[in-house]
């Protein structure tokens, strides 16, 4: 044999092999997602706490990569978005609708995680899971046990690899520490794929201890909707559970007596949850005065503990710098959804309503993405599997909702992009009774239809309207766009297969699927 031709059998071999920096030609994957994070709070999206409040790494992540001004959550509630964001499918589809009574997310299905892992990749889950069943598509996997997955901020249970671990420490930094020693034993020559996903800054917003007292002598400005009147949306948006007065003694951290049981400290602690439940603090207020308090502990208590995540998430952006591995991986920072910071008056999210419905997400990839790349496109969380894949060569199923946004990453515009989105919630009436509702939104307008025990339906012009106080669907003006709208709602619900009549989907927030929060076995 020739010299020549042993050189053309061995160019093969050779071009599968790590580089001489160790990395390996297909990139890794870092996706960090934590809980209940508002694009507000971020001020790669937002000046509100910039000059408080600074995400510093966040914003690091945005700048020397892209980020997506229009994500939005396709149903925004903790499980069944994680469920769409694996499985790049609505909830109707993949099965699981809402966290309370919820059921078991079918394992079985197609994921994303499952696709690279097939495809060679290396996959780790540390965090929140959420989804009541184990993990699957993953070598190994870390994630909170404790209160319904949920997880606590202190001391939390993890289940690793189906044997529960208890440890000691704060939870934020604890599964980052996870995380990094999990890429530090992983094998070294394959790409590897890791889901980071924080519980914070979910409820009851607990900071590390260095953190506790920020902003202690200062008070935070109140949102301009905070007193809501919710003139025009009586029915909807005025009958929740989820204003200043429903904040539990948890939430404000007050302190149970040393003389009760552990199931009366339990009870003590969730006072609050319902109505005429008012927690008072330890000096006399009432009114606006006891409004305005409750919400200066929620918002520093909510702020202090996303300081701890983007704290940790500069660890792993220091990993990847220190171990030459930032050129060749995909890091992503996301949410499953966002959340109320006092707007309209509310914590939690649930709703269609922007701060709810919008997600933050940016991505970095030195090798494909330009820094300050802005995404003005309406994208949903079932599109951040298959972009994923795309990214990194692997085939996207047919059945696969979502649509790769990879392209517009390029810097290349996609005339084909959809101009809207289907959203749909589903959980009634525990936790914070909001209404189920679905909907369509527009880069401009948004219709609602919520349909439990009402009949309403809304509509907001979005330029016009950013806060969304005027409900302007009985605007003779607009009642052709309106009508252009819920055409094109129907015609999304049917593209998507989620036909039911309205008595079918009552049926479904009705029914206890077991799961977490749940006393039905599976």
């Amino acid at each position: 044999m020739n010299k020549f031709f042993l050189l053309l059998c061995l160019i093969p071999v050779f071009g599968n092999c790590q580089s001489d920096t160790g990395q390996s030609q297909k990139p890794n994957i870092i996706f960090i997602l934590s809980d209940d994070h508002a694009t507000s709070a971020i001020s790669a999206y937002n000046d509100r706490y910039k000059g408080i409040a600074p995400t510093t790494n966040i914003d690091k992540i945005a700048d020397e990569g892209a980020v997506l001004i229009n994500a939005f959550s396709t149903n925004a509630i903790c499980g069944p978005s994680r469920a769409s964001i694996v499985t790049g499918k609505y909830n109707h589809i993949n099965g699981y609708y809402k966290n309370y009574q919820g059921g078991y997310f079918d394992g079985t299905q197609w994921t994303y995680p499952k696709a690279l892992q097939n495809s060679g990749y290396q996959t780790a889950l540390v965090g929140k899971w959420h989804l009541a069943s184990e993990p699957r598509g993953f070598d190994y996997y870390k994630y909170h046990i404790d209160h319904g997955e949920q997880g606590v901020y202190w001391n939390p249970t993890y289940s690793e690899n189906g044997i529960p671990v208890n440890e000691k420490g704060y939870a934020t930094n604890l599964t980052t520490d996870f995380a990094l020693e999990w890429l530090k034993n992983k094998e070294s020559d394959k790409p590897f794929c890791l889901l980071l996903q924080y519980k914070a800054p979910h409820r009851e917003w607990a900071p590390d201890k260095k953190y506790e007292e920020l902003w202690e002598h200062e008070d935070l400005p109140l949102p301009d909707t905070f007193y809501d009147d919710y003139k025009g949306r009586e029915q909807t948006a005025g009958d929740t559970h989820m204003t200043m007065d429903f904040f539990n003694r948890r939430d404000m951290k007050l302190m149970p007596p040393d003389s009760l049981t552990k199931k009366e400290t339990r009870k003590w602690l969730d006072f609050g949850n319902n109505p005429n439940e008012v927690v008072l603090p330890n000096v006399s207020l009432k009114g606006k005065a006891l409004k305005e308090w409750k919400y200066q502990k929620y918002i520093k208590d909510y702020l202090a503990t996303i300081k701890s995540v983007d704290d940790n998430i500069g660890k792993v952006l220091n990993y990847l710098k220190e171990n030459n591995l930032e050129k060749n991986t995909i890091v992503i920072y996301a949410s499953d959804q966002g959340f109320f910071l006092g707007e309209h008056g509310w914590f939690d999210k649930r709703f269609m309503y922007e701060e709810s419905l919008r997600m933050p997400f940016v991505i970095r990839y030195p090798e494909k993405i330009k820094p300050k790349t802005v995404i003005a496109d309406v994208i949903s969380n079932i599109d951040l599997a298959p972009t994923v894949l795309d990214m990194v060569g692997v085939d996207i199923p047919k059945e696969v909702q979502g649509k790769s946004f990879f392209k517009q990453l390029s810097g290349i515009p996609n005339t084909e992009w959809r101009q809207s989105m289907y959203y749909h919630y589903y959980e009634y009436p525990f936790w914070h009774h909001v209404q189920p509702h679905y909907g369509i939104r527009t880069d401009r307008y948004k219709l609602i239809h919520f349909y439990y025990d009402v009949d309403v339906w809304e509509f907001y012009d979005l330029e016009n309207d950013p806060n969304e106080l005027n409900n302007l669907i009985e605007d003779k003006s607009y009642q052709l766009l309106i009508s252009n709208l819920k055409d094109e709602l129907y015609s999304l619900k049917k593209e998507y297969g989620n036909n039911l009549s309205l008595d079918e989907l009552r049926k479904i927030s009705d029914t206890n699927f077991g799961g977490l929060e749940s006393h039905k076995k599976k």
